[in-house]
């Protein structure tokens, strides 16, 4: 398992390459077979590869498993929201936040904001020469979360990025709150981050104003004066700071990885556009914001979105506590340890994908593209389902539409994406972006 302490944390955090199975995986696999321990960031941890068992434990959610996280990614998000809770806790606190981004809030109000909010960043980056598209989708995306849930300004939510990204590099880090650890400037940013949330949070509460109509803050406020209810200020907090967090980190990862597939995929370039202008064909007002029924008849888009994740792996390892000793396969795994389910060894399955290497959406032609199966978990699986999926999709979606249909772009520099082990576009995909609309000055 490594060396004293800091096990094989070292392995699992080196450089590789982000298509395939990253290679720390890999060679364990081959080495230990598909259920093999560690130990990382100072927690024991047993990897499965397997298909059977990590569908074995997405279906024994809070019977054996617990969704966990690495102790420094807990206490980085906050003990008191998503990632700190279990059980009936958990569900209470996913009911919360689908208040906000549930299927009748994405139909009746998001789709039309994301339009909005979309067509308006687009336009920015024609303007802006090259654009590094990591960057450029995280600030358009952290500006719509910020102002649909604290209600801020532009300037306001760019502030707060500021703060968040400090806490991103010491999500995964190891605990050791030291000056110049990745731990502590991670502590350093989220206690900057909740301190401009907990200023909004209060200054509504004391004011007593609701928004001109309901948003998200008023929600929780309506809960924590709720007798029956076990939510804090403090969980509040903590909730906000994780949903704003999820909301943005990894679909901007989704919408830059469409720029390379794309470019290395033509023909599906075009059948994505023939799909986008024959949305267009059909309007009466060519000019009309994206509706509802439109959004839910861009089935190539959704194949494409969903191929996209598969391949990106965006989270390549699913944490879950053992709750108890449990045996699987001969083996018994300690109450205690943390379990992680290894998606890149599903998702490039050649068992279960042909060609599993390869950028192919319309392999997704006859499944079902909005649920977990054994063969694909992107957005998690069992009951703890991502929370904020539906609306990731969503903004994919309608990001690729106007791409299609109102700019035309081309890369300027392909980067270098590496994994460690998340993703990680330091030399980023950049590219160039023209206005439809208007002629292009050489």
């Amino acid at each position: 398992m490594g060396l004293p302490l800091i096990g094989e944390t070292l392995q699992y955090f080196s450089k590789g390459p982000y298509e395939g199975i990253p290679p720390f995986i890999a060679k364990r696999t081959a080495k230990y077979g598909t259920l093999f321990k560690t130990s990382l960031v100072g927690q024991p941890i047993v990897i499965s590869t397997d298909p059977e068992i990590n569908y074995y434990v997405f279906q024994q959610e809070d019977k054996l498993f617990q969704c966990s996280y690495t102790k420094s990614a807990v206490e980085l998000s906050g003990k008191q929201g998503l990632m700190g809770n279990g059980g009936s806790a958990h569900k209470y606190l996913r009911n919360l936040v689908l208040s906000l981004t549930g299927p009748d809030k994405l139909k009746t109000k998001l789709v039309s904001e994301v339009d909005i909010i979309t067509r308006e960043h687009l336009h920015r980056w024609t303007t802006q020469g090259e654009v590094e598209v990591k960057d450029a989708s995280e600030i358009m995306l952290f500006i719509f979360i910020a102002g649909k849930i604290l209600g801020m300004n532009e300037q306001e939510a760019l502030t707060l990025r500021g703060h968040y990204k400090a806490f991103v590099k010491g999500f995964l880090s190891f605990p050791i709150n030291l000056p110049g650890t990745a731990f502590h400037s991670g502590l350093q940013g989220r206690k900057s981050a909740i301190k401009m949330i907990k200023y909004i949070f209060e200054k509504r509460r004391s004011s007593k104003e609701k928004a001109n109509e309901q948003d998200f803050i008023d929600y929780l406020l309506q809960e924590i004066d709720n007798e029956e209810t076990f939510i804090t200020e403090d969980t509040a907090v903590d909730l906000i700071f994780f949903v704003i967090f999820a909301a943005h980190e990894t679909t901007s990862s989704t919408m830059t990885l469409l720029f390379k597939y794309l470019t290395e995929h033509p023909d599906v370039l075009r059948q994505l556009k023939d799909e986008h202008e024959n949305i267009i064909r059909n309007r009466e007002n060519k000019d009309a914001p994206i509706s509802w029924a439109e959004y839910k008849s861009m089935n190539f888009t959704h194949k494409v979105t969903n191929e996209t994740v598969r391949l990106a792996n965006i989270a390549p390892g699913i944490f879950r506590k053992v709750l108890k000793d449990v045996e699987i396969k001969g083996y018994t795994i300690p109450e205690g340890w943390t379990m992680v389910v290894c998606a890149p060894s599903v998702h490039l399955d050649e068992n279960k994908y042909e060609n599993p290497l390869e950028f192919n959406p319309s392999r997704w032609k006859d499944e079902e593209l909005h649920g977990a199966s054994k063969r694909f978990m992107a957005f998690g699986g069992g009951n703890r389902m991502c929370v904020g999926a539906d609306l990731s999709k969503m903004q994919t979606s309608i990001f690729l539409h106007y791409l299609m249909t109102s700019f035309r772009w081309d890369v300027a520099n392909k980067g270098n994406i590496i994994r460690q082990p998340y993703l990680n576009f330091n030399d980023g995909i950049r590219i160039r972006v023209h206005d439809n609309n208007k002629e292009i000055i050489a």
